[in-house]
């Protein structure tokens, strides 16, 4: 494996002919890193790149139910193979990147977590976030990210701890984050240790301080479209957003307690004050 992160940029869209903002995140990116290679992948280069570099995985691939799902093994898949940094259509940088290469393997922090199972098990109480993510080809980390997306759709009784306290409602959308998005990427680093000293977290100064969440470190910001989202009638949304606004106050006071620094250690909430 490659010890430095490639000077490569990988996105993903239906389609090459992009609307007006993802056109502007993806002149601005470009731009920034004017050396770097940028590659593009519409469906049909997925579809392709499957075919070509992983074709053991096309029967798990076709047999995500949500679209996203699809959208997030595959940004694994492409910087497992290949090395380099992806973004989402709708993160726009501030600076270049060129500092980072020197780097493993960076994700940026996304937010404090309402995952319990995250926080008891495994005490952490921050999720990292995968729509800006680097890594060297071959890196281990995300090896051990497509296994678990893999175990996910294999072993629905992996992912149930993963969903406790989430009222079934609400259920499809955290069923997506807990096995291909956030919950699995962060629930990959707790459980694998062994891999710690190679992956780069972007942690802000302050974690509590919701202005610093969905950003990729100092270097850009996630607008946070979420299209992907299943937005459902008004009284769906309204419920949501309560039960969320309301769990997420009660579990901030517990992560307010903890301070605003983070540091990288993975262990029981009760054996450990993170300073």
């Amino acid at each position: 494996m490659e010890r430095s992160i490639p000077a490569r940029l990988i996105q993903t869209g239906k389609s090459r002919k992009l609307p007006l903002l993802p056109r502007a995140a993806v002149a601005g990116l470009t731009s920034l890193n004017p050396d770097f290679e940028w590659s593009f992948f519409d469906d049909e280069g997925v579809e392709e790149f499957m075919r070509r570099e992983f074709s053991q995985h096309r029967e798990i691939f076709a047999g995500f139910p949500f679209r996203i799902q699809r959208y997030d093994f595959f940004r694994y898949l492409a910087v497992y193979r290949l090395g380099g940094f992806y973004f989402d259509l709708d993160v726009f940088l501030a600076s270049p990147l060129a500092d980072l290469q020197a780097h493993r393997c960076v994700f940026p922090f996304e937010e404090l977590t309402l995952n319990k199972f995250l926080r008891r098990q495994h005490g952490i109480d921050w999720e990292i976030g995968n729509y800006a993510f680097a890594a060297a080809p071959g890196h281990p980390f995300l090896e051990a990210v497509i296994e678990n997306c893999v175990r996910a759709q294999r072993d629905p009784g992996w992912v149930k701890p993963m969903m406790q306290g989430i009222p079934a409602l609400f259920r499809s959308e955290f069923h997506v984050l807990n096995t291909t998005g956030p919950g699995l990427l962060t629930r990959t680093l707790a459980e694998n240790p062994q891999l710690h000293d190679s992956v780069s977290v972007l942690f802000p100064d302050d974690v509590c301080n919701e202005e610093n969440w969905h950003c990729f470190g100092d270097y850009g910001v996630h607008l946070m479209e979420g299209s992907w989202r299943d937005r459902g009638g008004f009284l769906h949304r309204r419920l949501a957003a309560l039960w969320e606004n309301w769990t997420r106050k009660s579990l901030m006071r517990e992560s307010v307690a903890r301070g605003g620094k983070r540091t990288f250690g993975v262990q029981p909430v009760t054996s450990v004050v993170f300073s």
